[in-house]
């Protein structure tokens, strides 16, 4: 009786510690998806910049 009370708790403990791992992972995935999201569009705006101001000097 008292050894499944415990076992429930430890039970109930891991749950929750997975799903904070899980959802750990689900951020860091997102974050490094919009890193590299957010660097290829900065990237671009960058030599499209460039190239105005490029275009600009030559007038």
């Amino acid at each position: 009786m008292m050894l499944d009370k415990i076992l429930e708790r430890i039970k109930i403990k891991n749950v929750k510690g997975a799903t904070a791992i899980e959802y750990a992972l689900i951020a860091s995935l997102i974050a490094v998806v919009a890193i590299g999201g957010m660097r290829t569009i900065g990237n671009k705006i960058n030599q499209k910049l460039t190239e105005i101001s490029n275009n600009l000097t030559q007038v």
